[in-house]
């Protein structure tokens, strides 16, 4: 089951498509953080999702707000994913111990082997304020979490 909105947000601690350790508690106190989780790199649902991002970036990368893209991708295929697809926010690679985090979330599909579409907006005390949990085929919508974050 999947982490529910007034839930303390679990804290992890992943690689990014840099190789650099990137945790949530970096931005407890500082930074309301839009938590996405997507199944793989260069899937069509999941680069069409993440170029939308890229393209409204200022609304979730801000002196407000992170954005922090978690699959179960190597650091390797996201650094690769990142760079062809101009993407200049944070990868993070749930690859090794595979797909903890996502476990961690309650959006790991243990047949699949990788998260479905999850997403969690965090405020800056690391509680869940909003959640939506989508199939791996159903894309999200990118207005819902403007919205969410117009709440914070």
């Amino acid at each position: 089951m999947a982490i529910q909105v007034g839930d303390k947000a679990p804290d992890f601690e992943l690689k990014d498509n840099h190789g650099r350790t990137v945790r949530l508690s970096d931005y407890r106190g500082e930074k309301h953080v839009v938590l996405l989780f997507y199944p793989f790199a260069f899937t069509g649902v999941c680069t069409g999702e993440l170029c939308a991002l890229r393209d409204n970036l200022p609304t979730f990368v801000n002196d407000d707000t992170q954005l922090l893209a978690v699959s179960n991708d190597s650091i390797h295929t996201l650094r690769v994913f990142a760079e062809q697809e101009g993407l200049e926010y944070p990868l993070l690679s749930d690859f090794w111990p595979h797909g903890n985090t996502s476990r961690d979330y309650g959006v790991f599909d243990e047949d699949k082997g990788c998260a479905v579409r999850g997403t969690f907006i965090i405020d800056k005390e690391g509680v869940v304020r909003w959640t939506v949990v989508n199939g791996l085929p159903d894309a999200r919508d990118l207005n819902d979490y403007v919205k969410a974050l117009g709440t914070l």
